[in-house]
């Protein structure tokens, strides 16, 4: 799980898992998902895919970071869980939700407009794009139900720079044969991503979809310090919970 516009590269297959199919976020999902009063789904055990022993069942939504019912439910669910939480930049996790918006509605206000109340006050936190790039703050709500030993937190400018370090983090933390390393991975310089290709090279290279890697709006740079100067001592906080300083300031 992470937030949604989290840097990600698609994992090459490992013997290991069993995936559920990625989350739609749609009530199409509603035969595999319980969905509650709020709206909240959470996937249901007995209709994730059934797994050999040995193997580890993956299922990803990423909203479930910073859905308040969620660890909860998850709880609930399956108490064992182990969590992966893919994170970013705030400021730039920000602008790059603002920049998918921007893509399904062309005409919204600028960036400048929605982040600060009236263009001119304090940050919005109302804001989904501000909000989920509080961290400290979703977080303390998940250590309330969960161990920070269950979480795993992965840096998304780390999986672009070094994505066979990271999923090596990941298959350690999930117990897993390191089946996956740095010749599954090529940079591809249109995407500005990580591609995967087979050891072998005998398959066609699996890269992330269209909507990744779309160009962001240039954003004035008093805006972006302003948005890091409010993010600072949210990121700080959440460098001592997880004992990881992610660079960010």
């Amino acid at each position: 799980m992470g937030p949604a516009a989290s840097s990600r590269t698609t994992q090459p297959r490992h013997s290991q898992f069993s995936q559920e199919k990625e989350t739609k976020h749609t009530s199409t999902r509603a035969q595999r998902q319980r969905r509650r009063g709020d709206g909240l789904m959470v996937c249901s055990r007995s209709l994730m895919p059934r797994t050999l022993d040995g193997q580890v069942t993956m299922e990803k939504t990423p909203s479930y970071f910073v859905t308040r019912e969620a660890p909860r439910r998850i709880l609930g669910m399956s108490p064992d869980t182990k969590l992966i939480v893919v994170v970013r930049n705030p400021v730039t996790r920000a602008i790059s939700d603002y920049a998918q918006m921007l893509s399904k509605t062309p005409g919204l206000p600028s960036f400048r407009a929605l982040v600060f109340r009236h263009g001119l006050g304090p940050v919005d936190t109302a804001w989904s794009a501000v909000r989920i790039g509080l961290y400290a703050q979703h977080l303390d709500n998940w250590l309330r139900y969960f161990p920070l030993s269950r979480f795993l937190f992965v840096s998304g400018e780390r999986l672009v720079s070094d994505p066979a370090g990271e999923v090596g983090r990941v298959q350690d933390f999930l117990g897993l044969r390191r089946v996956v390393t740095d010749k599954h991975f090529y940079f591809n310089a249109t995407k500005g991503f990580p591609c995967l290709q087979t050891a072998q090279g005998n398959s066609r290279p699996r890269c992330l979809g269209r909507s990744k890697g779309r160009p962001h709006p240039r954003v004035p740079e008093a805006v972006v310090r302003r948005l890091q100067d409010f993010y600072r001592p949210f990121n700080r906080r959440f460098y001592q919970m997880t004992g990881h300083d992610f660079g960010w300031d």
